[in-house]
């Protein structure tokens, strides 16, 4: 029987490769995006459902899948307000696995980051700690959390401090080694066939997928 999947973020970086890579697999049958705004030249598989991420609960009743992959994320310099920040980054996440729960989804694939953490001063990383944290609390089945380090990839929108640590992290990949590894940068579309591959290992369990771990799934499937 196949499957139907729901992404959230699918005009994103990341989510763009999981709607593709979903696009091109046999195993699914629909694909069901909800974002703000619609993506133009999508196959028939693929059904579109517009509006306020912010709200999720109006797409309550369409929010019914086999399968959730939330990639929805901000960063600093293109969301600097923090309120609106974690209405992203938390919020989304969250309010998205509450639904999966609710709807009786029993596979959520959400991407945090590295160094997240519930007890850190900082606010970025403390955010998707927290997120984390409400996301597991609804002990939906198969739950995977990726934390991801940077994440490498050509992005439509300009983000000029991004670029530049990625620079500088490709210039010192080759240092990166032992305990230091785990912060090569990761392509998007590495994380995209983790992902994927995770949702159809069959293993009924909650994982926290660190970074060296999404590049071995995601290079190796």
């Amino acid at each position: 029987m196949k499957k139907t999947a729901l992404i959230l973020g699918a005009s994103g970086l990341t989510g763009s490769y999981v709607l593709q890579k979903l696009i091109a697999d046999e195993r699914y049958d629909t694909i069901k995006l909800i974002s703000r705004s619609k993506l133009k030249d999508q196959p028939a598989k693929v059904s579109q459902f517009i509006g306020d991420l912010l709200d999720l609960e109006q797409f309550k009743t369409d929010f019914i899948a086999d399968e959730v992959y939330c990639c929805i994320g901000t960063t600093k310099s293109k969301t600097p307000d923090k309120t609106l920040y974690k209405k992203i980054d938390y919020g989304i996440p969250v309010s998205a696995s509450k639904l999966a729960k609710i709807n009786g989804i029993e596979t959520f694939l959400v991407i945090s980051s590295i160094g997240a953490d519930k007890n850190s001063t900082t606010f970025y990383t403390k955010t998707k700690g927290e997120m984390e944290q409400d996301v597991l609390k609804q002990n939906i089945k198969n739950t995977y959390v990726l934390r991801p380090s940077l994440i490498g990839g050509q992005r439509h929108e300009k983000r000029t401090l991004e670029h530049m640590g990625l620079k500088f992290f490709k210039v010192i990949q080759p240092l990166l080694i032992g305990p230091l590894k785990k912060y090569r940068i990761v392509k998007a579309e590495t994380i995209a066939t983790a992902m994927i591959h995770l949702a159809n290992s069959n293993q009924q369990q909650t994982n926290i997928i660190n970074s060296e771990d999404i590049q071995q799934l995601g290079n190796n499937n």
